[in-house]
């Protein structure tokens, strides 16, 4: 059975523009053992929504540490809470209902990651690395996600 659960991951994240990532999100989680792709997509959902989370937090500490971009962290700490408490609602809903609307909450949790990186004047922004990993995250996700389709 190993062999066979396998198989779906490795066979889903080579359809992904990232199949490395897809394989380390993916098998970082139990439940992708028992996962049909529906349930692949709830784990990336997861796996955004813990990101997005983790940046929220960076936001907070970089408040501190750089008050003088407190513009752009507000409006970075607006468009994080939209991608976890709306985008990954939405996500989650819709996968298991009507994976279109999944679709379009995938693209607004990266464009959201995106908006707020470019508010930053260019290089002073203390969140590259994690908007990078969320537009990626997202990317996988949002393959996974057309497969539903």
């Amino acid at each position: 059975m190993g062999v066979a659960v396998g198989d779906i991951v490795d066979k889903t994240c080579k359809q992904t523009p990232d199949y490395t990532l897809c394989l380390s999100l993916l098998r970082s989680n139990p439940r992708s053992a028992s996962a049909d792709t529906v349930g692949l997509g709830l784990i990336l959902v997861d796996k955004i929504k813990a990101l997005g989370t983790e940046t929220l937090g960076q936001i907070n500490m970089a408040y501190k540490t750089k008050p003088m971009l407190k513009r752009q962290l507000d409006e970075c700490n607006r468009r994080y809470k939209t991608i976890v408490d709306a985008d990954v609602h939405t996500a989650i809903t819709a996968i298991k209902g009507n994976p279109k609307f999944a679709e379009s909450a995938i693209v607004d949790a990266g464009v959201e990651a995106s908006v707020c990186e470019g508010g930053f004047p260019k290089g002073q922004s203390p969140l590259t690395g994690l908007t990078q990993k969320m537009n990626k995250i997202c990317d996988v996700t949002r393959a996974i996600v057309r497969m539903l389709l």
